[in-house]
Formats: C-alpha cells, structure tokens, sequence
C-alpha cells in the first residue's frame, strides 16, 4: 500500500456512527468469508461429481455462481470499511493529507452514492417481479427462488451505502470537525 493511502486513513477520526457501521459491516463480513469455503466445498463436489462419477449437476453450478455473487457484493462494502479497495494511487499518494479527504468526500458524494441509490433503486421491482412470478431457474434441474438471489443485490448495494455512509462521517468529521471525533479507545 502507498504511504499516501495510509497516512489519510490514519488521520481519519472515528464518530459514534462510523464506529456502528463499520463494526456491523465487519461482523456480516467476517461471517460472510466462511462462504469462500462452502463455495470451495461446493465446486470441488461438482469435478468430483462430474468427472470421477460422470454426473454433472446444474444445481452445484447454480449454487456457485450464487455464492459467488453473495461473498462479492458482500465484500464490496467491506473493503470500503478496511480501506483495502481498488483506487487510483498513482495520482492520490502524490496529494496533501487535505487534498485526497477532499477527493474522498467528493468521490463518496457524486459518484458512490448517487450510484448504491441507482442500484437500489431499479433492484427493487427487478426482486419483486421475480418474488411475484415466483421466478425460478430457467435450466432443468436448477435452483427455485430466483428472488432469493435478487435480493442479495439488494442487502449487498444496502450494506454498500452504510459503509459509504460511515466513511462519509470519518472524513466529514476530519475536514469540519463534526461529528466530534472519538477517541481512539473509546467504543461506540
């Protein structure tokens, strides 16, 4: 990591809220990770089925992309929280400590909000459609509750905005001074 990178999220205080979020968004993350290992477990049992025994089954298949698409968007808003997602460090470790929390701050405002709002936005007639027609896999022998899957677009881009939400207050509260910062060992 640049130097840049971690001197900003060094000087990031922590507020009441932020300290919530980020300690729920943590929580459902560090539970979601055990799903790596089913989805190993789960596409390891489909070669195994496939090639030793010469019965693929399309509901492992399924079942993989689905697990997939759950530790993804669920990892999205965690790498927010940690700080360990993809940006452009090139130009933003070469910034003053004040340059990159305005860069942060508007990043969050004009293009990681107004997008989780989007997404938000057209998920919820895309889940209730499926919830309404009782939407199942196109494929025989695939998984039902097609709007299961649609729904963790949903929790994934909703757990997105809390960890948008929450680095918003740590940079807010850098720039302008409120909310109050706490005190590194203070819980929330």
């Amino acid at each position: 990591m640049s130097t840049g990178r971690r001197a900003l999220e060094a000087q990031l205080p922590h507020t009441r809220l932020s300290r919530r979020l980020d300690s729920l968004v943590t929580r459902i993350g560090d539970a979601v990770s055990w799903l790596w290992i089913v989805l190993l477990a789960t596409i390891v049992t489909n070669v195994v089925m496939r090639y030793v025994f010469g019965e693929g089954r399309i509901e492992f298949e399924e079942l993989q992309w689905h697990l997939y698409a759950i530790g993804f968007l669920s990892a999205l808003s965690y790498g927010v929280v940690t700080d360990d997602h993809v940006r452009v460090d090139f130009a933003r470790a070469r910034m003053d400590v004040r340059v990159q929390a305005w860069v942060e701050l508007y990043g969050i405002l004009l293009l990681l909000f107004p997008f989780v709002v989007l997404v938000l936005h057209y998920a919820v007639p895309f889940i209730a459609y499926s919830w309404q027609t009782g939407e199942v896999s196109q494929a025989p022998g695939g998984l039902p509750y097609r709007w299961f899957i649609k729904g963790v677009l949903f929790a994934g881009f909703a757990l997105l905005g809390l960890s948008a939400w929450s680095r918003l207050c740590r940079v807010w509260s850098f720039l302008f001074g409120t909310p109050p910062a706490l005190p590194e060992d203070e819980s929330p």
